[in-house]
């Protein structure tokens, strides 16, 4: 198992892969991204997991570079699935929440989506001749403009919405007693999957589901005479927690019931990968297929996950809420086996596949992300003084934090600017901001620069949310990235007086 806290220094400063990466290709690689949804850090084998067994997972990444420093841009799905799709934080297209469950009524809101004028990588990929799927859960917009197969994917299957219910003789008769009642809108929980627009009477446990789709896929795009994209977007292990009993009679030896189903839909999705290595090595594709694996936040500490040795989970910008698991798998052009220690972002996915697809992302596309293609040949810091911010709203105030290298400031509520030497505090323990206080007034200005290319959030996870906002004039940047804030090092009683109550139907 490789767990990054335990690595030794010289390992990771010292073993690198050789093999080439970069430049023209005269067989441009298959992608694959397998996400999960609220992972924790440490619930998969190849990060210490030893509850929950992952072994597909760990053998993929025993082959592969794992990347102990991987973070996502948001603590929370909807905004990190967009980021990464984008190449660009949320924010700045008016998308730091969550949208809300259509079940709600909420039509304004309903409305929105991922901005039309953002080009994702899939249309990117897909403009370069890739052929396009996707699969699971998207969030990015129920409406027709906003649907995957007009945004980029050539085959979608799936549901569009936040989150599901996990079996179909659940989720169905419900959708079909919501219908006959007139009870309106209907909660996207329940809603039937569709195949590229079209309703499809599923039969299996979803994260099957989605496998055997995912599956037939690469199947299908043996056939063709082009490279493939495939976005593998599972909704497991969100709640609810739901489970095969074949599943959690695996983990019978778990005493909590909520562990329990976790790690038994953990065990699912592993599954499922399992079976796409399997289709691709059928159709002679595995080689030059570049997996990556990941999760969109956090793991949920109150619904069964584990995120140790990071601090909180998912919602935080402690480490526990952005820092996930993650590795790159690709035979054909990575000599696995060895983690690679600088910090990555899932921002740095959309330039990198540009670049390994030789796929020309739009000038008006502006990436926040770093092609990382150089990096994994020279084992050099691909970001190198560049910094990976993280900020969540909340009620009145906002959290923030930002990492640099080895050094992470970071802010919730009330707080004074923390410091920590993150490389080497990785459970953000010990606070050193009183021996570097230049550092923390430098990052704080950085990140009040960068917060200044944000636009007001164009919707909001519920109505109340939305209405709080505005009464509390937020983002109320002023505040967060105050000079005095950071001062506050000098005078520690300085203190705002802001609410630390969450708006209603805040918590995800």
């Amino acid at each position: 198992m490789l767990f990054p806290s335990r690595l030794p220094a010289l390992l990771l400063v010292t073993c690198y892969w050789l093999l080439s990466i970069g430049g023209a290709h005269a067989s441009r690689p298959n992608i694959i991204v397998v996400l999960c949804d609220d992972l924790g850090y440490s619930d998969v084998g190849f990060n210490g997991a030893t509850d929950i067994r992952t072994p597909e997972l760990d053998q993929l990444a025993q082959n592969g570079v794992v990347f102990p420093a991987a973070y996502v841009a948001h603590p929370f799905c909807g905004p990190s699935r967009m980021s990464m799709m984008a190449g660009r934080y949320s924010h700045k297209f008016g998308g730091p929440f969550n949208l809300p469950n259509p079940g709600l009524g909420i039509a304004e809101y309903n409305a929105k989506g991922i901005p039309e004028s953002e080009t994702l990588m899939s249309t990117t990929l897909q403009r370069a001749g890739y052929f396009t799927g996707a699969v699971g859960k998207w969030h990015m917009g129920i409406n027709p403009e906003f649907h995957p197969n007009v945004r980029g994917f050539d085959d979608y299957y799936g549901f569009l919405g936040g989150g599901h219910r996990y079996f179909p003789e659940q989720y169905r008769p419900a959708y079909q007693r919501m219908l006959k009642t007139g009870n309106l809108p209907i909660n996207e929980y329940f809603v039937p999957l569709q195949h590229n627009g079209v309703e499809v009477r599923e039969t299996e446990y979803i994260t099957d589901a989605l496998s055997r789709e995912a599956a037939r896929f690469v199947d299908e795009a043996a056939t063709k005479d082009q490279p493939f994209f495939l976005y593998v977007a599972y909704n497991a292990p969100h709640s609810p927690l739901e489970a095969t009993e074949a599943d959690l009679a695996l983990y019978a030896d778990i005493e909590d019931k909520k562990r329990r189903t976790y790690a038994a839909m953990v065990h699912a999705v592993d599954r499922g990968v399992g079976r796409l290595v399997t289709a691709l090595k059928r159709n002679d594709a595995f080689d030059n297929t570049l997996i990556v694996f990941l999760s969109d936040n956090g793991g949920k500490l109150s619904l069964g996950a584990t995120n140790y040795p990071l601090s909180m989970g998912k919602g935080s910008v402690s480490e526990g809420g952005h820092r996930v698991p993650m590795f790159f798998h690709w035979p054909q052009q990575l000599k696995g086996g060895q983690p690679f220690p600088h910090p990555v972002t899932s921002l740095d996915l959309y330039p990198t596949f540009a670049s390994i697809g030789d796929a020309p992302v739009p000038a008006t596309q502006v990436l926040d992300g770093t092609d990382l293609s150089s990096a994994l040949q020279d084992g050099s810091n691909p970001r190198a003084g560049e910094t990976i911010f993280a900020l969540r709203h909340r009620a009145g105030f906002s959290d923030a934090s930002a990492r640099r290298d080895d050094w992470k400031i970071r802010r919730e509520g009330q707080s004074d600017w923390m410091l920590f030497n993150i490389a080497e505090d990785i459970s953000e323990t010990t606070d050193m901001r009183d021996r570097h206080p230049e550092l923390v007034r430098d990052m704080v200005t950085e990140m009040e620069q960068w917060s200044r290319s944000h636009t007001q959030p164009e919707w909001f996870y519920v109505w109340e949310e939305g209405q709080q906002w505005q009464a509390d004039n937020m983002p109320r940047f002023d505040e967060t990235f105050s000079t005095s804030a950071a001062d506050a090092l000098e005078v520690p009683s300085i203190r705002y007086q802001v609410t630390r109550n969450r708006p209603p139907g805040s918590g995800r």
